[in-house]
This record gives C-alpha cells, sequence and structure tokens, in this order.
C-alpha cells in the first residue's frame, strides 16, 4: 500500500491536541513494518514542535527491554526525539491531563560531553563522550487508542513519548557497571516494576551506541549537550491519577514524579 504520510502526521497531531487517541496507523495509513515511512511521519511532527518554539534536547532510545517487546510484539528498538517541553523537573507534579495514556518506565539518562558524528561508534568513543549519567523515568504515552502499537505505530508517534524526569546528582560513567545497576520503581512504597541495566540490550551502553550509529548514518548525530534515554530498565507500569512513582537504580540514586488526580484539570 502507499503510505499517506500527511495523514498520518494529521491524526497523530490530532490526538495529542483533543486527548482522543486515534486508531492504529498500520493497514491503514502505512503499511505493516514500513518503518521508514513511520520516521517519515515523526519527522513532520518533529518539524511541527520546533516551529512552534520546542528545541531539542537529545533522543530517546525504546524497546530495548525484552519484557517491553513482548508486551508489544515488537523485536527492534526504535528513537524519538526530545524537546525542552517534555522535560518535568524531579519530583514535580505533572497534570495528568497533558497526557492520553501515560505508562511509566525507569531508565539510565547519558548527558553527553561531546559529539558523536560517526558510524560505527565504539565503545571506548562512547565513554569518552559521555559527561555524566542520572537516574531517569520516562512517562510514555501514546497517541494510538489503548497502545494497539507496532513497530510503524510507536516510531511514527515519536517512539511514543509523553515527558521524561532527570535525577539530581550526576555519576561519573567510568565509576558504574551499568550492566549490574538494579532497579526498583516503587508507587506508595511498593515495589511495581524491577530490573537491570542488563535488561536494556545488554548493556544501556549497547543501546546508546546503536543510536550512536544510527543517527550518524542518517546524517542527524547526537551532539555535545545532549539527553539520550537509554530506554526501560524494567516492565513499563500505567499510571494512576493522583499517584506518586520514584525509580531506584543503585549506583545512580533516585528520581521521582508524581501526577494530578484530574479533578482540578
Amino acid at each position: 500500500m502507499k503510505p499517506d504520510i500527511e495523514a498520518a502526521n494529521r491524526e497523530l497531531a490530532d490526538a495529542r491536541h483533543t486527548g482522543k487517541p486515534c486508531p492504529p496507523l498500520r493497514g491503514r495509513l502505512l503499511a505493516e513494518g514500513d518503518v521508514e515511512s513511520a520516521y517519515r511521519v515523526q519527522q513532520l511532527q518533529a518539524r511541527a514542535w520546533q516551529g512552534r518554539g520546542e528545541r531539542r534536547v537529545g533522543a530517546k532510545i525504546g524497546l530495548t527491554s525484552r519484557a517491553v517487546q513482548e508486551t508489544f510484539g515488537v523485536f527492534q528498538p526504535d528513537f524519538g526525539m526530545l524537546t525542552d517541553a517534555m522535560a518535568v523537573g524531579d519530583g514535580v507534579e505533572v497534570a495528568i491531563d497533558r497526557l492520553l495514556q501515560p505508562r511509566v518506565e525507569a531508565e539510565i539518562a547519558f548527558v553527553l560531553a561531546k559529539d558523536l558524528p560517526n558510524p560505527q561508534v565504539t565503545t571506548v568513543d562512547l565513554i569518552r563522550a559521555v559527561d555524566h549519567v542520572l537516574p531517569a523515568i520516562e512517562i510514555v504515552d501514546s497517541r494510538i487508542v489503548g497502545w494497539d502499537i507496532s513497530i510503524v505505530d510507536t516510531v511514527a508517534d515519536n517512539a511514543s513519548s509523553g515527558l521524561f524526569v532527570l535525577g539530581t546528582t550526576p555519576r561519573r560513567l567510568a565509576d558504574i557497571d551499568l550492566r549490574l545497576c538494579g532497579m526498583v520503581l516503587e508507587h506508595a512504597g511498593e515495589p511495581v516494576s524491577v530490573g537491570a541495566g542488563a535488561a536494556c540490550l545488554g548493556n544501556p551502553l549497547h543501546a546508546l551506541q546503536w543510536l550512536a550509529d544510527t543517527l550518524a548514518r542518517a546524517g542527524d548525530p547526537l551532539r555535545a549537550g545532549d539527553v539520550v534515554l537509554s530506554g526501560a530498565l524494567g516492565p513499563m507500569v500505567p499510571v494512576t491519577p493522583g499517584a506518586a512513582y520514584e525509580a531506584r537504580i543503585s549506583g545512580l540514586g533516585s528520581v521521582r514524579t508524581c501526577f494530578s488526580d484530574g479533578g482540578n484539570q
């Protein structure tokens, strides 16, 4: 089938504006498995956000956890753009009506000190390029009704991006073995998701390496100052209005987010 890039972009934009999710794009506007066209849709959205004054601050990697992949039947990573409008402070309340179908997941954030302009980046290149790492919570969201997504749907939808929260205490990458970082995501003091760095493509550095190579080949490489979210270290958790969530990652510390109950929204 011929992709309808403009129509797919309009439906996703309308869903963001109205707060009403749209049907899956696959099989209607984009062919199943047409990832190239899905990224073209994503690029149209990114240009619109930047046209409204949003500033690119980095990128997110998605579908790096086997648990998340199995949830959606998607077995390859993807990526999306992060803008300054998506950033939320540690512990700052999020208005629930900013989102459609939010879920939270704990991740590791890389903050770059150097550009990564070349493909086939090595692990040594990555370690030299990373200024520091932080614990992070990504508040993922989907403009597709019921999270009924394939790789095409999530890629077009900016890798199911929503908002992100970074911890406040930076750690040097050289001091931590990210594979062995245990993660617990808690709600009301109870664990709701557990995992480890090894759940993210075997090592969060592998996820960063995949993204750096992919973007360099596309001619839009990662730059100094960029924030890169590694992808989930464990299962994502649907958000309960009025709830608070805290992610604890060994060696990195903790990060917290909370949501309004929607009663006064």
